[in-house]
């Protein structure tokens, strides 16, 4: 099986293809620029099974050379997260990448013969949805540009699909940290989680808003779930939610980090302490439900708090110890 990642280079991207390229498939990353060496390095995998594409996902020319017949599905997970600010700045580079691409991306799928298409949404398409738990079937109520955008890449997906006669499937991410996660000025915002360890490796005290209690998804999950969404031969549903079943705080995550780290300083801001990490929103969402994923595919995110931190912290010491490994491209 060869698998074609768009926005391959991306924190999301680079776990599914780890977990793509560990079950013995082909990984083909596409992106505007190679990922960090480090970073290349731990995908791990057989030494020519994956290649790097460098380019625009906006133009059609690179993704009809770059999508090519042979190709068994292609991923898009290529998007803007974007912020207020960059959503008032540039609203045209976000509606670009996040919606205007999908046409020619599912033309050269179209055109290749790919047997699926995966498109990586997120629950911000519930937006302000008010419920218990968000379910496929919720009613939703999408607010900022890139929330609007991935809700509308998931019609222009079903809608498509059909007619052209691709196999198409939307998935809805829940909060993603975790391995490979960095700046790429295409996230405005990174995870907590991230944020907390760049205060802790800064020996910077880590101070939270408020608990931030969720449902986070740590990375290798969503690449196993996204992962056995593409090799099932077929779906029953054009949309699934992928997510962790328990809530947890982010505070009590960072406290583990910080436990491990001797002078290390994670806690709720004081009154009159001005937080120095961002919880994406001024309160926490309801959790997503994902019966229709387990029930179908049984699957269920293996990493809780205590857990996520633990193998966060394995993996940052894997990385520093990766063996060389030949640039693909």
């Amino acid at each position: 099986m060869n698998v074609v990642i768009l926005g391959g280079a991306g924190f999301v991207g680079l776990n599914l293809a780890r977990t793509l390229l560990a079950r013995g498939r082909g990984v083909r990353l596409l992106d505007r620029a190679p990922p960090p060496p480090p970073l290349l390095r731990a995908l791990g995998g057989a030494p020519d099974a994956l290649d790097l594409d460098l380019g625009d996902v906006t133009d059609p020319a690179y993704l009809g050379a770059a999508i090519r017949p042979g190709t068994d599905a292609v991923v898009i997970a290529s998007a803007i997260t974007a912020d207020a600010a960059r959503e008032a700045a540039d609203p045209g580079a976000i509606l670009a990448v996040n919606l205007a691409s999908m046409v020619p991306i599912l033309e050269a799928c179209r055109r290749a013969g790919v047997r699926r298409v995966v498109n990586l949404s997120s629950a911000a398409a519930y937006g302000a949805a008010d419920a218990s738990a968000l379910s496929e079937d919720l009613a939703t109520r999408p607010e900022s540009l890139y929330a609007v955008t991935k809700f509308a890449s998931e019609a222009v997906l079903a809608r498509l699909c059909g007619p052209w006669g691709l196999d198409g499937v939307s998935v809805r991410l829940s909060a993603v940290f975790g391995p490979f996660e960095r700046a790429t000025g295409l996230r405005d915002t990174l995870s907590p989680q991230a944020q907390i360890w760049a205060a802790l490796e800064a020996g910077t005290p880590a101070l939270l808003p408020r608990p931030g209690r969720r449902d986070w998804l740590y990375a290798p999950d969503a690449g196993e779930a996204v992962a056995r969404l593409i090799e099932a031969p077929r779906l029953r549903y054009p949309l699934y939610n992928v997510s962790s079943p328990a809530i947890w705080p982010v505070l009590a995550w960072g406290e583990r980090l910080a436990r491990a780290a001797p002078g290390s300083v994670c806690r709720l801001a004081e009154p009159g302490e001005t937080p120095t990490i961002a919880l994406h929103g001024d309160r926490d969402r309801p959790p997503l439900s994902t019966a229709r994923l387990r029930d179908e595919l049984g699957w269920e995110a293996r990493h809780g708090c205590e857990a996520s931190a633990d193998a966060f912290l394995a993996w940052q010491g894997q990385l520093r110890q990766a063996p060389l490994r030949k640039d693909p491209r």
